[in-house]
This record gives structure tokens, C-alpha cells and sequence, in this order.
């Protein structure tokens, strides 16, 4: 199974899991061992992040 190339940056997603308070998960036990909420989560805050980039450039 081939796996896509990730669109969103490592440093982003560790920054968004250190907002959300996961961070110390994926730290120790790796992005397996967060729950799709989680994950969920960090793809709005991710969303968010590049609705707002976009419409500053406005």
C-alpha cells in the first residue's frame, strides 16, 4: 500500500499537538497512539490555520 506524501509539515502538526495537549503522546509513543479524535482535531486546527493564511492575503 503506497502511502501519500503529507501535506501538512512535521512542525506544524507538532505545534498543533502541543496546543492540543498530545504532544507528550507522540513524543514518547509515537502519531499511532493518538486517538482519531486527536488527529481530527489537529487537521481543523491545521484547516483553520490555512483559511485564516489565506483570507490575511486578501
Amino acid at each position: 500500500m503506497s502511502r501519500q506524501r503529507s501535506m501538512m509539515s512535521d512542525q506544524l502538526k507538532y505545534e498543533i499537538a502541543k496546543e492540543l495537549g498530545v504532544y507528550e503522546i507522540v513524543k514518547t509513543e509515537g502519531w499511532g497512539s493518538v486517538s482519531s479524535r486527536d488527529c481530527g482535531n489537529i487537521v481543523t486546527k491545521a484547516i483553520e490555520r490555512a483559511e485564516r493564511s489565506i483570507s490575511n492575503q486578501k
